[in-house]
């Protein structure tokens, strides 16, 4: 039996349970606790002793223990074959691979300056300006990022032969991008598109309602472009 370990507010846990879900694997999901105000602390003591880095995602597989996003997707393509999340020939893996790095490093270096939005205002109105400065830098910075997806996607249904892990990582860093108040990607036709596709899967959608859900508990609104 497949356990992942699992936060609320998780992006990269999140994109496992699509993975998991598209793939019409069954699951035990642990929620881990989480607030804005200390994040998992205290850390879950499953969590610790099952992962180095302290962090979720952690999924078990028969006595198997896997950390790391890619690393869990991956796992799970070669274990479970069945329903592909990777591409058949070794170019169009490797392309699925950096699109996913794209979207898990250099897509998320831009939205951390979005992050401190849904949290409590900081205290010091120093501190405050600096934070909405470089959200205003980051936020020209995804522009750009939404500019070229879009280029990129040119017409296609996915951004490779079938849906992939690269869509559920991209899917998720334009989600998390939205949640924080970061710009808009409806003028991008073919991008929003293929966000509005993906979200009439159950797996992305339920992603998203349940990310949703979590926000309204847990985090200060932010209105969404």
């Amino acid at each position: 039996m497949i356990t992942l370990y699992s936060g609320p507010l998780s992006l990269f846990a999140r994109k496992v349970e699509i993975g998991l879900r598209e793939k019409a694997l069954p699951f035990e999901r642990v929620m881990v606790p989480f607030s804005q105000t200390t994040g998992y602390d205290p850390r879950h003591p499953e969590v610790l002793a099952l992962n180095p880095k302290g962090q979720v995602p952690v999924m078990t597989d028969d006595g198997l223990v896997l950390y790391d996003s890619t690393v869990i997707v991956e796992y799970l393509d070669e274990a479970y074959p069945r329903i592909p999340l990777y591409p058949v020939t070794p170019a169009e893996r490797a392309r699925c691979r950096l699109d996913e790095l794209f979207a898990d490093e250099i897509l998320l270096q831009a939205l951390r300056p979005l992050m401190h939005r849904t949290g409590p205002r900081a205290a010091d109105p120093a501190r405050r300006a600096a934070e909405d400065a470089d959200a205003l830098i980051a936020e020209e910075v995804l522009a750009g990022h939404h500019a070229g997806l879009d280029e990129r996607l040119a017409g296609r249904e996915f951004f490779g032969p079938m849906l992939s892990a690269a869509d559920i990582a991209l899917f998720m860093g334009l989600l998390f991008g939205r949640r924080l108040g970061g710009p808009s990607f409806q003028p991008y036709r073919d991008l929003s598109g293929w966000f509005a596709r993906l979200l009439e899967r159950p797996a992305f959608a339920l992603a998203a309602a349940e990310v949703a859900e979590a926000d309204r508990r847990l985090s200060v609104p932010v209105a969404m472009r």
